[in-house]
């Protein structure tokens, strides 16, 4: 497997159309294009599929922990396909980011995301590439839960998915080593 795409959400019916799911999101909508059905593996712990995409092999998961233990189901996939750790995609929703606004980006801290903190815990580094999808902030730090555990506004639903069009339209430069030409177009928007 040439990389391991992880989207980060929270699983079940409650959260599905929540704002902390667009890392889900944006795997559905990469998995529905290319016809693939994302499959509940248990030894994983993870929705999970694997596509062939322009001479790669990509392995989709889904983590079905909760967002605060996504960690150990995506190093499980990764251990099974000894997918190293710079090859893996986190995709993930940012509070610091308006909504329809989306950013490629090595490496960094978790800024308060717990999918992102408990990876950083269970890969014991926080380099791996980080597909931060924006959805935008309540204005107070004391709305953040209810905020990223809300459903998003048409205006703000619509503004999301043209981010995740725009960041599933460069993926593959990015995926081929073309890092730079593939956040040059995501990060013009």
């Amino acid at each position: 497997m040439d990389w391991l795409l992880a989207g980060l959400g929270n699983p079940g019916a409650d959260y599905a159309r929540t704002r902390h799911n667009a890392g889900f999101w944006t795997l559905q909508t990469l998995a529905n294009r290319a016809g693939a059905s994302l499959r509940m593996e248990r030894r994983w712990r993870c929705l999970a599929t694997r596509l062939h995409e322009r001479g790669l092999e990509l392995g989709l998961c889904l983590p079905q922990d909760f967002m605060n233990r996504s960690g150990g189901p995506v190093r499980s996939m990764a251990a099974f396909y000894k997918v190293p750790v710079e090859r893996i995609l986190v995709i993930h929703d940012d509070l610091d980011l308006p909504p329809g606004t989306a950013r490629l980006k090595w490496g960094g801290g978790h800024g308060g995301h717990n999918g992102l903190r408990d990876l950083d815990r269970v890969f014991g580094t926080r380099d791996y590439w980080r597909l931060r999808i924006g959805i935008g902030h309540p204005g107070h730090k004391d709305a953040v839960i209810g905020y990223v555990l809300g459903i998003p506004t048409v205006t703000e639903k619509t503004r999301i998915d043209e981010a995740i069009a725009r960041s599933l339209a460069v993926l593959p430069d990015f995926l081929n080593g073309r890092t730079d030409a593939a956040q040059k177009t995501l990060h013009s928007d």
